[in-house]
């Protein structure tokens, strides 16, 4: 069995720039047993970091999401319900299919208008004053503001679910994490009941809550709860890192910055470059092997935990040449930013609609605009890649 690379040996420096670490790592194999930060020391994990390897054990059906086929359950699946990133065929297809009814390409691109309304109304108010955190008046706002607005969640509600959310996918402790799991459980109840007895809204939670396939299938209750959790957390904190880390690699590349405000129309390439360069998901949620197998090299024991690198595949050089380098005229086509295979983001085509939106309607806006200073720290854990503040001026 491989030696177990300890991870929190590498200190603060691993949360602020793990790209090193990966490298390293790479130049090593494209699989190891590594210990994530602050993990238990009889704890380890198969993390993936080579890009072909990552990009077959993401579509690999030997690597299960659904812990109960290894025998094992997980916290938030008995509080929150099943949803997406818990299940494996069949009963991920048939969840995906369901939600697919609802969640089209047609509804994204019908938010396309309210998107940009949104961002031009954060914009009037963020402008005057000169200076803000990103973060806070801008980055933040404009995805939950979305996604609260499609799946149908109050607005007086919306300052706690981030303190929840932020929580659950970077939490500061157990204790914490658990809490912000229950209260979300409790919340999403509660709202679900609420829209079954008002009747059709038109939102997405409401229209999941009445979608039914052709053989009369729908979503239990705790299926609802479990999409609506997966939704509202994907669906913002993803967004709000993607928006933050793309005008924070402008604002420090500023060649690049120069390319994009004399030709805004490689916007989209800009948002592709950042999901391959600093992608808002690190690693994948955990899936485990339901049966022995080999991954580079390395041979996987069923039950075995295994981590896929996603941005640490995205900087692999045998895929991306110098891939360190923010460059928007790359081709990024292949990048794993929003995974690959059945479990490829839902929510992808509104992340770039949102990102794209937003860092061109800033850049128009703001043509002056600059760091105001160090940003904050990078968000913890190796889920989320995001920073917790992005102080800028104009």
């Amino acid at each position: 069995m491989a030696e177990v690379i300890d991870l929190g040996t590498y200190g603060d420096a691993f949360r602020s720039d793990p790209h090193p670490v990966y490298a390293e790592l790479r130049g090593l194999g494209p699989v190891h047993r590594v210990r994530p930060p602050g993990s238990d020391d009889g704890y380890w994990a198969w993390l993936v970091v080579g890009y072909e390897e990552a990009r077959a054990a993401l579509a690999d059906p030997r690597l299960a999401k659904d812990g109960r086929r290894i025998g094992v359950t997980f916290q938030d699946e008995e509080l929150i319900g099943r949803h997406l990133l818990s299940a494996d065929p069949p009963e991920h297809t048939r969840l995906r299919k369901l939600v697919s009814r609802a969640f089209t390409m047609r509804r994204v691109e019908e938010l396309r208008p309210r998107i940009q309304e949104i961002t031009d109304d954060l914009l009037d108010a963020m402008l005057p004053h000169g200076r803000a955190d990103l973060v806070e008046s801008f980055s933040y706002p404009l995805p939950i503001t979305v996604i609260c607005e499609l799946l149908g969640v109050p607005e007086m509600d919306r300052t706690e679910f981030r303190k929840l959310s932020t929580e659950v996918v970077a939490p500061t402790s157990a204790e914490n994490s658990y809490g912000a799991v229950v209260r979300l459980g409790e919340y999403l109840t509660e709202l679900i009941e609420d829209k079954r007895c008002a009747g059709p809204s038109g939102d997405l939670l409401g229209d999941l809550i009445r979608t039914t396939a052709e053989d009369g299938d729908r979503l239990s209750v705790p299926e609802l709860r479990g999409m609506a959790f997966i939704l509202l957390i994907a669906g913002h904190e993803t967004t709000v890192n993607l928006i933050t880390t793309g005008v924070h690699a402008l604002l420090t590349h500023p060649d690049q910055l120069a390319a994009l405000r004399a030709d805004m129309s490689l916007v989209d390439a800009a948002v592709e470059e950042t999901l391959r360069h600093e992608g808002p998901v690190e690693n994948a949620t955990f899936r485990f092997a339901a049966e022995p197998l080999e991954i580079g090299g390395a041979t996987i024991n069923r039950g075995d935990p295994v981590m896929i690198g996603l941005t640490a595949a995205d900087r692999d050089d045998s895929r991306y040449p110098a891939p360190d380098r923010f460059d928007i005229h790359r081709d990024t086509r292949g990048h794993l930013a929003f995974g690959h295979g059945i479990h490829y983001c839902l929510g992808a085509p509104l992340a770039r609609v949102e990102a794209g939106t937003a860092i061109r309607s800033l850049l128009e806006r703001a043509p002056g605009l600059a760091l105001d200073g160090p940003p904050g720290d990078w968000l913890p854990g190796m889920l989320i890649r995001g920073l917790r503040n992005l102080p800028v001026r104009w």
